[in-house]
């Protein structure tokens, strides 16, 4: 097979690994390897040009890592002073018409005769043992998005000007899995999130709560869902208008999420209307009670509205068997809807009044008849 087969497919299987991935660092992880393999290297790694903060940041390192590379580097960043091509090869010269083409450094530094040297690459190379590096820009949407940079040992073949071009076209497809990958995260962001307040929605609930009954009954996890009910929105939006209703859902949803930061990896959710929940895997009932407390108490103090209905369920309490993410939502709800019916201004926590609990009662009582006002929710 030629040499130009063998660059196609390499092109191929690194469109394919983008395409194939399913979060963003699958994605920056299957550009890097498929770069390094297609380019003969030891090591690969791909940065974000940060314009805002003046720095080109490292999302992920493939291949022989040195010491101080991890894959994916949290603090990983290098002062955009540091590499003026940055700014000039990667943006200035190609918009006049030089095109956005990839060079080569060299530890060997200006002897090698490359007119991009850059004094911090070569120290880079030295410092961890490697000979060469192809250094190719990535472009999107008409402006420089960051660098793809592929490097091979000491004593290997330099890299040389036919693998330049190759590292760029290399870019190109990178460029455009990263922009598809973009897409697709937009995508799922918005299936899974509440347009008005940026809180998750219905549908990320379900799955997540199904997930976590999953995790309840294969390992113990406890699993808990407040459920609240916003009041007052109607006559908000009967007496000053839906806009400051909606500002009022806006300003709810934000005290939901502060309370639910306070249990780490809650979610926060707008399940629909004035209705929102808190799904917490992990911390303890008395925990999710204490701050479903607190949301009660912030809600309160809002300057619209009248507080919240609040209802709590949790599979630490005597709840019986928690098999199915629907019997969670019931109880969950139904405490809700007894605080609302008792204009409670603290949480009803379903499985606390006893063996013959009213809210139990009420969750697992047959559905209600289609003309009854209050029906449960049917999904899972």
């Amino acid at each position: 097979m030629g040499g130009d087969d063998v660059r196609l497919r390499a092109v191929v299987t690194l469109a394919q690994g983008m395409a194939a991935a399913h979060a963003p660092r699958e994605s920056w992880r299957a550009a890097a390897a498929g770069a390094c393999r297609a380019l003969g290297g030891s090591f690969a790694a791909l940065s974000v040009w940060e314009r805002e903060l003046g720095r080109l940041r490292v999302l992920v390192n493939v291949g022989e890592r040195a010491r101080d590379e991890e894959e994916f580097p949290e603090d990983e960043a290098y002062p955009v002073h540091q590499f003026p091509e940055i700014t000039e090869f990667l943006h200035e010269r190609w918009v006049v018409g030089g095109g956005p083409n990839a060079w080569v450094e060299t530890a060997a530094g200006p002897a090698a005769g490359h007119a991009e040297y850059c004094h911090q690459r070569v120290a880079a190379l030295r410092r961890r043992g490697r000979g060469c590096c192809v250094v190719a820009p990535i472009v999107m949407h008409g402006r420089a998005w960051g660098e793809l940079y592929v490097a091979r040992p000491a004593g290997a073949p330099v890299f040389d000007r036919a693998d330049a071009d190759f590292a760029t076209v290399l870019a190109s497809v990178v460029a455009a899995g990263i922009a598809q990958t973009e897409r697709l995260e937009e995508a799922r962001r918005l299936a899974f999130t509440d347009a008005l307040t940026g809180l998750a929605n219905r549908r990320a609930v379900d799955m997540r709560l199904e997930e976590a009954i999953e995790r309840h009954r294969a390992e113990g996890v406890v699993v808990s869902l407040v459920v609240c009910d916003l009041n007052g929105l109607k006559r908000v939006n009967d007496t000053r208008g839906h806009a400051v209703g909606d500002r009022l859902l806006e300003r709810f949803g934000s005290v939901l999420s502060l309370c639910g930061a306070m249990l780490p990896g809650t979610l926060a959710a707008r399940l629909g209307g004035d209705e929102f929940c808190l799904l917490a895997v992990g911390p303890a009932a008395d925990e999710v009670v204490r701050v479903a407390d607190e949301l009660c108490r912030r809600a309160a103090e809002l300057e619209l509205g009248e507080g919240v209905a609040c209802g709590v369920a949790s599979t630490e309490d005597p709840l019986g068997p928690v098999r199915s993410a629907r019997r969670l939502f019931r109880l969950a709800d139904a405490a809700q809807y007894r605080a609302k019916a008792v204009r409670s201004a603290k949480p009803v926590v379903a499985g606390r009044e006893g063996p013959d609990d009213p809210v139990v009662r009420l969750a697992d009582a047959p559905p209600p008849a289609a003309a009854e006002r209050r029906r449960f929710r049917g999904r899972r």
